[in-house]
């Protein structure tokens, strides 16, 4: 009798066992009885039919998949090596779960030919140039055309990166010479500039340089005219008619203050004016003989 308990309990036990499940956080389960949907597993334990109930799990985590590098003829006839990614997820709720396994078969290799033939049509209008510099409206375009298609798998796509977009080798040498061509022309032409400014500096320093010295020029020949304007002005309230006189004095005043010799004529009148301004009366020219005699008679 016991034996025949242990016939029966071990093979209860062993379904119990077979039937446990436990769905983690980051995934979903749906539960099939008999190839026939009948409900979604949240996380956490579950038991099911062995047998009878199928188990899938679904990962509802951020997930990225890569396009792959691939040659795309550019809209100037040249191949460039493309390749992107693309981070999606699947959407937590039950529709989402549901259409992610019963709408679509593999739903990442979906997504990633989904991906190399948008890119092939969008790389396919531009130039390699606009391509690279555009990146930003590839990416967009992208994004909205794997959101459009995907929408209906219960699948969200977060975002897309175009990797690279790569040239062929010998196209690729010869736009980083025409980039060094330009980069040299935008230093040469900015060092021409610096010159040119520090030559206008200098000019104009120049030219005040010259304005000052003009300036003090003039300045110094009005104070000239006034000095010689007073002087005769001086002249000819105080030395009346004496003007060339006084003249004749400023040299010689001028020339004593050089330490200069000058010889006067014993008849000129600067000899009286000199002993006047000394405090000298001028001696008296002696009359000559034939004078006094007649004074005489």
């Amino acid at each position: 009798m016991e034996y025949n308990y242990l016939y029966i309990i071990i093979p209860v036990v062993f379904i119990l066992l077979a039937g446990i499940r436990i769905v983690r956080p980051t995934h979903k389960g749906l539960i099939e009885r008999l190839g026939k949907y009948r409900k979604l597993a949240e996380p956490g334990f579950h038991w099911i039919i062995p047998a009878v109930d199928r188990l899938f799990l679904v990962n509802i985590t951020e997930q990225m998949v890569d396009a792959e590098p691939q040659e795309i003829i550019t809209n100037d006839n040249l191949n460039a090596s493309v390749d992107a990614q693309v981070y999606f997820r699947v959407k937590s709720d039950e529709n989402s779960v549901k259409g992610s396994t019963y709408d679509v078969n593999n739903y990442q290799y979906q997504i990633v030919n989904l991906a190399r033939t948008t890119l092939r049509n969008i790389i396919g209008t531009l130039t390699l140039k606009s391509a690279n510099s555009e990146r930003g409206k590839i990416n967009m375009e992208l994004h909205e055309t794997l959101h459009k298609e995907t929408k209906d798998w219960g699948i969200e796509i977060i975002r897309t990166e175009l990797k690279q977009i790569d040239p062929p080798s010998d196209v690729q040498e010869t736009m980083n010479k025409v980039v060094k061509a330009e980069n040299e022309k935008i230093a040469a032409i900015d060092s021409a500039t610096a010159a040119e400014t520090v030559a206008d500096g200098i000019k104009r320093a120049k030219i005040k340089e010259a304005e000052g010295y003009k300036r003090a020029k003039i300045l110094h020949a009005e104070g000239e005219a006034e000095s010689i304007k007073l002087v005769n002005e001086a002249a000819d309230k105080y030395f009346i008619g004496n003007a060339q006189l006084l003249r004749k004095l400023k040299a010689m005043e001028t020339a004593l203050e050089n330490n200069a010799k000058i010889i006067v004529p014993s008849g000129s009148d600067l000899v009286n004016v000199m002993s006047e301004m000394a405090g000298i009366i001028p001696l008296k020219k002696k009359q000559n003989s034939s004078a006094i005699g007649e004074n005489n008679l």
